[in-house]
């Protein structure tokens, strides 16, 4: 019976690591050696290191007084800011160029300039996700553990991976549009986020932070959309990229929308200060963290 089982094992991690060395031979040639494209370890290793971390950390800061951290969370998040506008930048300029479709664009391997800047800025995005492991670090160090939902989680530790299969497989073609997206929304959310950090007095003035998630929650819907038109119409990109693409999208608008709700129309206006699924300026999230403070 053992002998049965060992057999069987071997054979699935046999035929496992087959199919993977299948799938290399259809990987972009465009993207072979650059940093942290060729192997999955890299990608799997930091991801795994995050989820440690995310584990780990609020136990040894448990007994520390919190960090503060100002000095570091303004040029950072401005940073990102930028980052985040380059690469939506070079996207939009390269797809209009190229008079790429924001319907279906096949991913074509071609060596055009305009082509390679696609494939370049989705690398950079690739990249900015592992960067952004920081903003959960950073409400460690700060002890903002109510800050560290399930949905912060998900999304960044899922996110660093699922574009991994991107710049590996497909950075180019429809693969633009979301990356473009998504980093124009965060040009907007870092440079809140950056500006926030000075207090009250100036996020008074950010009137446009409730409407982030809103912008969100219309991306994942455009893309859902997308993904289901890209099969009923049979465009030109992997099957199961589609698929996947779908159920993303919807654990996303789940997650996002049940957020929204009970950040803004459960509790109303008086939720004004939110951070990935928690709302932070409530009364009863007020009244809980002066208790957690005395």
């Amino acid at each position: 019976m053992a002998d049965v089982i060992v057999n069987s094992t071997q054979s699935v991690l046999k035929d496992t690591y087959d199919y993977y060395i299948w799938t290399l031979s259809l990987s972009d040639d465009r993207t072979k050696g650059w940093p942290l494209v060729d192997s999955p370890l890299p990608t799997a290793f930091y991801t795994l290191a995050y989820l440690f971390i995310v584990w780990i950390g609020p136990k040894l800061m448990k007994n520390r007084k919190p960090f503060q951290l100002t000095w570091l969370l303004v040029p950072y998040n401005l940073a990102m800011a930028a980052l985040n506008a380059y690469i939506a930048v070079r996207l939009l300029t390269a797809s209009f160029r190229l008079r790429y479709s924001y319907i279906c664009e096949p991913c074509r391997q071609k060596y055009d300039p305009d082509e390679l800047q696609i494939a370049d800025a989705v690398w950079w995005y690739y990249f900015s996700k592992l960067l952004e492991f920081c903003d959960t670090f950073f409400f460690i160090l700060r002890k903002k553990d109510e800050q560290l939902t399930f949905l912060h989680v998900y999304h960044h530790s899922t996110m660093f991976s699922f574009w991994w299969i991107g710049i590996k497989w497909v950075p180019s073609g429809s693969t633009f549009l979301p990356a473009m997206v998504n980093s124009g929304i965060h040009v907007l959310m870092y440079t809140y986020y950056g500006l926030s950090v000075f207090g009250p007095t100036v996020s008074q003035y950010l009137w446009w932070k409730k409407y982030l998630t809103i912008m969100q929650l219309i991306q994942f819907t455009c893309a859902l959309v997308l993904g289901i038109n890209g099969i009923r119409t049979g465009c030109e990109f992997p099957l199961w990229m589609h698929y996947v693409l779908i159920f993303y999208m919807i654990s996303f608008i789940i997650l996002f929308g049940n957020f929204y709700m009970k950040a803004y129309i459960a509790k109303g206006s008086k939720c004004m200060e939110v951070r990935y699924g928690q709302c932070l300026d409530d009364d009863e999230t007020i009244a809980a963290k002066k208790l957690k403070d005395c």
